[in-house]
């Protein structure tokens, strides 16, 4: 087996060195020489053997909408493309319309597991037709945990659907770090001096909210103490929070631990919130309180 693999940042070059300790041969390419096997697109499109294997892991929107748009002018019919990239799930149609278009083929997956899934593995969730998954089955299943391939793999549905689950699968992400997040202020706020990373390192052993993000948490106080000195509270998001919250709000679900997670970040990132300044003001307004605490 042999594939083309474009971009090759924190996720996509170990995905590079997983493949190829798995035996399957990867032309990587990405815009820092330093790291690309290739000069170009194009010379990565004729390394490959037909019909072409490429998977596409660059940022979601226009960067993935260039990349697909070269391929486009690059392969030939029966070629496949997978798009193995954040992707917001409506782009996956169009997608593979367009390369539809002139018979190439398109698969989306998305990806779990972060800069830890070289070693642990990475979760895939697969959108595309049936045929096509079965053709990249060796790609998945280098790529997925070791074990059955339920545990790390799962043909989603149609084209979309695979990123639709990791969009869902990262809503559910938020709402988990703003929980762990609120819990450890109050143990952090209290009367009692409390040892957070202990707390953290017990509660991964038996204890109903234990998980991996715990177990992440437990390292994070392990490397930076256990008032995280070095760590500034500005937590940025990359799209699939507020996808997920769209989506609810299309299909009429309520999603409020996901929306209140979402709102907590954009939070994070003011250096001074206005909305409490105008709480302020009417508070001073209609019953005389004072605007700034005495220090």
């Amino acid at each position: 087996m042999h594939i083309g693999l474009v971009g090759l940042g924190k996720m996509g070059g170990n995905m590079r060195e997983r493949l190829r300790r798995a035996g399957i041969e990867v032309t990587g390419y990405d815009f820092n020489p330093e790291i690309s096997d290739v000069g170009s697109l194009e010379d990565l499109v004729k390394a490959l053997p037909a019909p072409r294997l490429v998977w596409v892991m660059v940022p979601a929107g226009a960067p993935t909408d260039a990349t697909i748009h070269q391929l486009d002018g690059l392969l030939e019919p029966d070629d496949l493309v997978i798009d193995g990239g954040n992707s917001k799930f409506t782009d996956d149609a169009r997608h593979a319309e367009q390369l539809g278009a002139k018979d190439i083929h398109f698969l989306d997956c998305g990806v779990s597991g972060g800069v830890w899934g070289l070693e642990n593995g990475y979760g895939l969730m697969v959108g595309g037709e049936a045929e096509l998954v079965e053709r990249a089955m060796p790609v998945f299943d280098a790529l997925r945990p070791e074990g059955p391939r339920e545990e790390g793999f799962v043909h989603a549905g149609a084209a979309g659907a695979g990123h639709y689950a990791k969009m869902v699968h990262n809503g559910i992400e938020y709402g988990l770090m703003q929980a762990y997040a609120e819990g450890f202020e109050v143990m952090n706020a209290s009367e009692f001096e409390l040892d957070l990373e202990q707390i953290a390192g017990i509660w991964r052993y038996g204890s109903v909210v234990r998980s991996w993000l715990l177990d992440l948490l437990h390292d994070a106080f392990d490397q930076h103490g256990g008032d995280l000195r070095d760590i500034a509270g500005y937590v940025e998001d990359s799209g699939e929070g507020r996808w997920t919250i769209f989506e609810a709000i299309n299909e009429n679900v309520p999603a409020p631990a996901i929306t209140a997670a979402l709102y907590a970040r954009f939070a994070s990132r003011q250096e001074e919130s206005f909305a409490a300044k105008i709480n302020a003001a009417l508070r001073q307004q209609f019953g005389g309180h004072a605007v700034k605490p005495e220090q």
